[in-house]
């Protein structure tokens, strides 16, 4: 069942070269005092706080780039569609969470020209379908052909903008033949969460659209069903994805970002500290003592 982690109401890391951690001086490099005092200029982070491997990201990014000495705002959005809008308009310079080449593609595609891929810090994310582990005869999608009933006919999904909605509906449902049999739900990540909470507290048999990595996972006892079609893409990478130009603007930045690489089990413990009710509207915090314990593993040595 969920542990101490709060339902958001709007989706490992390893070595992370060159940032400007906690307890380091920020005084090296070419900026000295002006890198320091925020001479860099302003940058705005746009993120989704439904998604949480997003929220994570955001405000560790934050806490880095005004480690260097930049200004950093943050737009908060509640879907896909209008943060990639403003991203390729250039309201937003940076989106740290984007699944560029399955979940996110068609944004890709749509405003080809208008972005800037920054590079990739994760790599391996996939999107999933999920049941509770309890469920011993249903263990790939193709076990839901003729069960519908069971589920009452429902897949329980996230925000209907969603990449993940888009894949689940467009590919996997008609690829297995479900389109007939059931409904894909759309509500929101943390209305997914709760009936999934609700459903396992009873023992009741639900599937859920998921995604790794997602700290779900770490407090549910849920299976990802094999997907022998490969209907629900590819495993691809989390990027950092910028307006055109956002590297010529903005050089340190993109130099940061570039050097930026996650692991599962570093990454799990910063989604976990930003997710919990001890942070519960207190993500810097999160951050904060993410950094006070993990800083010690990154190699970076101010010069």
């Amino acid at each position: 069942m969920m542990k101490k982690h709060k339902l958001l109401s709007t989706v490992g890391i390893g070595l992370i070269g060159g940032l400007a951690l906690a307890g380091c001086s920020s005084d090296g490099g070419s900026g000295g005092d002006d890198e320091a005092s925020g001479d860099l200029g302003e940058i705005t982070l746009g993120y989704l706080p439904s998604w949480t491997d997003g929220l994570s990201m955001s405000y560790l990014v934050k806490d880095q780039l005004e480690k260097i000495g930049y200004t950093v705002k943050m737009e908060e959005l509640s879907e896909a569609g209008p943060l990639f809008t403003a991203l390729a308009g250039g309201d937003v310079d940076v989106f740290p969470s984007a699944w560029p080449e399955v979940t996110h593609a068609a944004y890709m595609d749509q405003y080809e020209g208008d972005l800037e891929d920054l590079g990739a810090y994760y790599e391996g994310a996939v999107l999933t379908i999920a049941v509770p582990s309890y469920m011993d005869d249903i263990n790939s999608i193709e076990d839901l052909k003729g069960q519908g009933d069971r589920f009452d006919g429902k897949i329980t999904g996230i925000e209907p903008g969603a990449g993940l909605t888009k894949q689940t509906q467009e590919s996997m449902m008609p690829e297995y033949g479900l389109d007939g049999e059931y409904e894909l739900v759309t509500s929101s990540t943390a209305g997914m969460l709760a009936s999934l909470d609700t459903a396992m507290a009873s023992e009741e048999d639900i599937v859920v659209t998921l995604w790794r990595p997602f700290w779900a996972y770490n407090d549910f006892d849920v299976k990802d069903l094999e997907d022998p079609k490969g209907a629900m893409g590819e495993p691809e990478t989390l990027n950092f994805v910028g307006h055109a130009g956002f590297a010529e603007e903005y050089p340190e930045a993109a130099d940061l970002m570039s050097q930026i690489k996650l692991e599962d089990d570093q990454y799990g413990s910063l989604e976990g500290l930003v997710t919990s009710d001890e942070y519960e509207n207190k993500t810097e915090d999160a951050v904060d003592a993410w950094l006070e314990e993990n800083g010690d593993q990154f190699d970076w040595v101010q010069e």
